[in-house]
């Protein structure tokens, strides 16, 4: 169900110019961007980029951390009707390039660090038109600002429709593929009034983001408060005492973490000596936050926290301030380990392996359907027929249903491991791990840990005569996938138990999954 208002994201752009001019747009360090100068400048980068070539529908790519430079190529995308597609700058270079193959942009636009990894690209990317330099720019690049001011002030001559694509986000498949997740504009708005409505979101809030703005996660915070006209601040990376200082410095009122992260600032020292006041929701995301955290936060920062849950295929439901009872009773302490109920517009199901409806309190298949829901995966028919089905989503995660509505999640279908807010697929790391000469098979599973919440490890059988060492088989993994997917421990065993020929995953857990 679609609860926009025939829109699209360049309107709401638009509208936040005229309605709330001089308030702050965009924050980071000293630089502030008014909505009036965010308006001119997505205007005059958009004219720029088609000037270069791009036409509506055509991809820009960017890879950059966090920058007011990042959140003004969103911005000219959607004014324009370009669409936008991010990329995570953690990923090695051959998940970069399949991207860009598969993306094809006419525009790539990157942060100066990340000048060698593009120049090695180049070869690859056959339909980039021009290469743009956030920073000091290679012979071969040009300046972001020059490519800027060369547009001109009244925008190029097409617009962004309600039905348009407006974001193209890619996720990793259980296959170890990335998938673009198409976004349309209408979409996107439903979600931001999602968020805004959540968190009581009005014009004069403050929002600090810290999670890396190529996430769905952190574009959504995003988009709620462009919803009501909000000051967005940017931060480059998370460590809890540039959190609290933040805070405290700008007065942010709604932040953006994952639970690890909030521990990390409850157990930072400044925390009780600052003035958190001003901080009413700190939004969490990846996970429920475990009961003593909670209690915790809730005795040092006050009734501040909410939990979103979703997917980059969709927004499904939240836990709001109002439902996080930490000294409740049973029922109340049993929700806190739900992810809330279905948000409005949003139906939630949850169905057996033959699509029936599963009964209350009884595990199965989250599908989902609603007003944010993503159009499919960009070039890839059978990925989409794969995870809808109907018109419902399938999400790949098992969960279940309380009478009230309370989604529970109870296991991940595809085995999917979540370390630090970040989503890692075994298939993908297994598949890394195999192109070692030495290794046999592997499996890999999630086991606790006290920081990330899980953590990557590879249990492997090796070749008759390998003698490949747990430094070698991690080592081996740096080219093929992001650092941060890599295994941090290795187990290695003489046989992996099967059944029927297949890898048992349940049993290896069982056997190599303590901490």
């Amino acid at each position: 169900m679609s609860i926009s208002s025939g829109l699209s994201i360049g309107d709401l752009i638009a509208r936040n110019a005229r309605l709330y001019g001089d308030r702050p747009a965009f924050v980071q360090g000293q630089r502030r961007l008014s909505h009036v100068d965010y308006l001119a400048r997505c205007l005059r980068l958009a004219d720029a980029i088609y000037a270069a070539g791009a036409r509506r529908q055509d991809r820009v790519a960017i890879l950059s951390m966090n920058s007011i430079e990042f959140a003004e190529v969103y911005g000219a995308c959607e004014v324009a009707g370009f669409i936008i597609s991010t990329l995570n700058f953690r990923l090695a270079p051959k998940e970069l390039a399949y991207i860009l193959r598969e993306a094809a942009p006419s525009i790539l636009i990157f942060e100066e660090q990340y000048a060698d990894v593009v120049d090695h690209l180049r070869s690859e990317a056959h339909s980039v038109r021009a290469w743009v330099c956030i920073g000091a720019p290679p012979p071969w690049a040009a300046a972001y600002e020059d490519f800027l001011s060369q547009g001109g002030a009244d925008g190029p001559p097409i617009r962004s429709r309600e039905d348009d694509v407006a974001h193209l986000i890619y996720t990793s498949g259980t296959t170890g593929r990335p998938k673009g997740c198409i976004l349309g504009h209408g979409e996107s708005l439903n979600k931001a009034q999602f968020h805004a409505s959540d968190w009581a979101l009005t014009a004069e809030d403050s929002v600090l983001i810290l999670m890396p703005l190529f996430h769905v996660g952190a574009r959504g915070v995003e988009s709620g408060a462009q919803w009501r006209g909000a000051a967005v601040h940017l931060e480059r990376k998370f460590t809890p005492e540039l959190f609290i200082r933040t805070v405290v410095s700008e007065r942010i009122t709604i932040g953006h973490l994952a639970p690890t992260m909030v521990q990390e600032v409850l157990e930072n020292p400044l925390v009780e000596q600052a003035d958190l006041s001003s901080l009413r929701t700190i939004v969490y995301s990846s996970a429920p936050m475990p009961l003593p955290v909670l209690r915790r936060g809730l005795h040092i920062l006050g009734n501040v926290f909410h939990q979103s849950y979703g997917q980059t295929e969709g927004a499904i439901s939240s836990l709001q301030r109002w439902q996080h009872r930490p000294d409740g009773d049973a029922r109340d302490l049993r929700r806190l380990t739900s992810v809330g109920q279905p948000y409005p517009g949003v139906e939630v199901r949850i169905v057996d392996e033959a699509g029936n409806e599963a009964p209350l309190n009884t595990p199965g298949e989250i599908v989902y359907r609603g007003g944010s829901a993503f159009r499919g995966y960009w070039n890839n028919s059978v990925a989409t027929a794969e995870a809808v089905r109907d018109g419902w989503i399938y999400s790949g995660d098992i969960g279940q249903l309380d009478k009230d509505g309370y989604l529970y999640i109870v296991d991940r279908k595809k085995d999917m491991i979540v370390s630090g807010g970040e989503n890692i697929y075994s298939r993908e790391v297994e598949d890394a791990i195999a192109s070692h000469e030495d290794v046999a098979e592997c499996a890999v599973i999630g086991v606790p840990h006290a920081r990330w919440g899980e953590t990557v490890r590879a249990v492997v059988v090796l070749r008759e005569g390998g003698k490949a060492t747990e430094s070698d088989i991690i080592e081996s993994c740096r080219s093929r996938i992001a650092s941060y997917k890599k295994p941090t421990s290795v187990v290695f065993c003489p046989a992996l138990p099967k059944v029927n020929g297949k890898i048992n995953k349940q049993e290896v857990k069982a056997l190599y999954g303590a901490s």
